[in-house]
């Protein structure tokens, strides 16, 4: 085997990894399920190569992304569902479908993409979809409006996909300050679970208090992932500021006070 530019290259060697014999022993026991997380892991590292705009990271982070559809699509040929060319092919059509002021004749070109056409044509995939899985067992298929949101997803773009779809049809705020107000009540609420000491409404609540935070994130424009992400990194930077200061001191974390640590930190926000 060789290295190629060529895509059929990288189905054959995932091939010859899946084979039972001669193949990889750990790439032969994966199933779909063993394997989701690393696709959704391979997902998050192509977005923060993209935020660290490491362009050389990011062509080995996409490689790696790419290899995880091969992987799938591997899987689901060997048990006679599909093939990668049938991903293909569905991903190309479905393209097509959704741009017909770029792909569609004369006519749909020259008329350009119609307000609401977005929607309307993914509410008729929807449906078509749908029509498909009428013989699958009740529980599989969606019914609500917001049914087809996937679980999977991240807790907190879930929430916000929620959002923007009940947002379609009017049952939304009309603008953030008043989720201010929503944001303070849920506070309240909360601390009114901590002082019964009650754990249950406690987690209820706190979870109503990130899905207000994400609701007012929507109507600031502000996207909840990639806002916390930069906190993430914000207090990464500053906790190892205090981690080398105090190393500069000769000492260790574990032997710096609270007080410490926290005068150290204020200082760690004046440096950028």
């Amino acid at each position: 085997m060789h290295p190629s530019k060529d895509i059929s290259r990288l189905l054959e060697i995932m091939a010859a990894l899946r084979q039972p014999k001669t193949g990889c022993p750990w790439d032969v026991k994966q199933n779909f399920a063993s394997i989701a997380p690393y696709t959704i892991e391979e997902a998050y590292e192509v977005a923060d190569a993209i935020q660290r705009e490491d362009m050389e990271d990011l062509r080995e982070e996409l490689g790696d992304l790419l290899l995880q559809v091969v992987f799938h699509a591997r899987m689901a040929e060997e048990e006679g569902s599909f093939a990668f060319g049938d991903v293909v092919e569905a991903i190309t059509a479905k393209m097509i479908r959704r741009h017909p002021h770029v792909f569609g004749d004369k006519d749909a070109r020259e008329a350009g993409m119609a307000k609401g056409m977005w929607e309307k044509i993914k509410a008729e995939e929807k449906a078509e979809r749908q029509t498909k899985r009428r013989n699958a067992p009740e529980a599989n298929v969606a019914s609500g409006f917001l049914d087809d949101i996937p679980l999977a997803l991240p807790s907190l773009t879930r929430a916000l996909k929620l959002q923007q779809k009940a947002a379609r049809v009017g049952f939304d705020w009309g603008e953030a300050r008043p989720i201010l107000d929503k944001i303070e009540e849920e506070i309240g609420e909360l601390r009114e679970a901590l002082d019964r000491n009650d754990d249950k409404a406690a987690a209820g609540e706190y979870g109503d208090l990130l899905f207000a935070l994400v609701n007012l994130g929507r109507h600031l424009k502000l996207d909840p992932e990639a806002a916390l992400r930069g906190t993430n990194d914000k207090f990464r930077h500053r906790f190892h500021f205090i981690e080398r200061t105090l190393a500069d001191a000769g000492k260790k974390l574990e032997d710096a006070s609270l007080n410490e640590m926290e005068a150290i930190w204020q200082q760690s926000k004046k440096v950028k």
